[in-house]
């Protein structure tokens, strides 16, 4: 595109631009929320601080910039990638802007792009660009694995090992920049000290089409990121109504995953997790013991319970220090919305049926009924 044509481009978007006057107001409104703790200065220095983030870097300056996209991209690449470019003036409130237009689908390509350019104008050129269809890889991440269970689906399709991605996640520097570009989700929590793996738990189950034929590392954990703020964002309402952070709710879900298989199962485990904590009992959950030791048994023993750790529920009262696999959003669902039961215990038939109980004497019976051969 010429330089003339563009500077005609500029002047009919102009005309737009005061229709995007009450978007960005509302925007400004949400951003700021999110924010104002990290900007650090008073809600009046704030609003000012986002508002001008949102306008464009110079709308005077008419001058094509290029710009290339990678494939696979996730939307904090590319923010960054803009912010590089100086063709943004703030990366994460591109991203939160993104988010809350519930935009998406942009191509890789290459752009031509200038510094007078809106947020909307960026956008629209980002999702009509070059289509490249050429998929390498379709990766299926179930639900319930851990980190290491992750990291190796990964290794036997992509061209990186088990270990350069375990490497990768467990990079502190690393995870710090990610906590920067993911606040809604990822929050000290995930760097206390008796954390195993700060992102365990956050990488969500799904399946994921890659674009690019040697992918890095990075780009797969904000791929995998980027689907879990998602997800995770249509909840946060909730969450907060449940007097939860995201991290318990994320590790509370992980337990549900662990544990059942249906959403009635997962709906009536959650109600008698939720009833032992009110109650002030232990959750005493077997999933969080084998997290714990570290290793996949058919069976829990008895000895395996006295394990000192703090993902052991039997050992420990109230939720494990952090989640013990990644979760589907069912499981977060369940979390959120339990069903309401008086049941305290529950069990597993050598069938798999679930078996639930509102007294101890009922529990044993069942135990007895159902898994009188169990030594464990």
């Amino acid at each position: 595109m010429s330089k003339e044509k563009k500077k005609m481009s500029y002047k009919d978007n102009a005309r737009k631009r005061g229709e995007e006057a009450s978007i960005v107001r509302r925007v400004v409104a949400i951003i700021i929320l999110l924010l104002i703790i990290i900007i650090g200065a008073g809600g009046y220095a704030g609003y000012n601080y986002i508002k001008s983030a949102l306008e464009p870097v110079d709308p005077s300056d008419t001058e094509v910039i290029n710009v290339n996209i990678p494939m696979g991209s996730s939307s904090s690449t590319i923010a960054n990638i803009l912010k590089e470019h100086d063709l943004i003036k703030d990366a994460r409130v591109f991203r939160f802007y993104v988010k809350f237009r519930n935009e998406g689908d942009f191509q890789a390509g290459d752009y031509e792009l200038t510094k007078a350019d809106s947020f909307d104008e960026i956008i629209e050129a980002l999702k009509s660009g070059k289509v490249e269809d050429t998929v390498y890889y379709t990766v299926a991440i179930p639900e319930g694995k851990n980190m290491e269970e992750i990291a190796e689906i990964y290794a036997n399709k992509l061209p990186f090992t088990q270990e350069e991605f375990l490497e990768v996640v467990e990079n502190e520097e690393y995870v710090k920049e990610l906590m920067a570009q993911y606040p809604t989700i990822l929050t000290d929590a995930i760097l206390e000290d008796d954390i195993r793996t700060p992102l365990e738990g956050y990488l969500f189950a799904a399946t994921y089409q890659i674009y690019e034929e040697e992918p890095e590392v990075e780009a797969i954990v904000e791929m995998m990121l980027d689907k879990t703020e998602e997800v995770v964002s249509k909840y946060l309402s909730v969450i907060e109504e449940r007097e939860w952070t995201v991290h318990e709710a994320l590790t509370f879900a992980s337990l549900l995953e662990k544990e059942a298989r249906s959403e009635d199962e997962r709906k009536n485990i959650a109600s008698v997790f939720y009833n032992r904590l009110d109650d002030g009992m232990k959750l005493q959950t077997d999933p969080t013991v084998l997290y714990a030791l570290g290793e996949h048994k058919d069976r829990v023993l008895y000895s395996d319970l006295e394990i000192e750790s703090p993902y052991n529920t039997y050992y420990i009262e109230g939720l494990p220090v952090g989640p013990i696999s990644n979760f589907g959003e069912n499981s977060l669902e369940a979390t959120l919305e339990p069903a309401e039961t008086n049941y305290f215990y529950f069990l597993h038939d050598f069938d798999g049926n679930i078996h639930y109980a509102e007294t101890h004497d009922e529990h044993i019976r069942l135990r007895n009924e159902y898994r009188s051969d169990d030594n464990s």
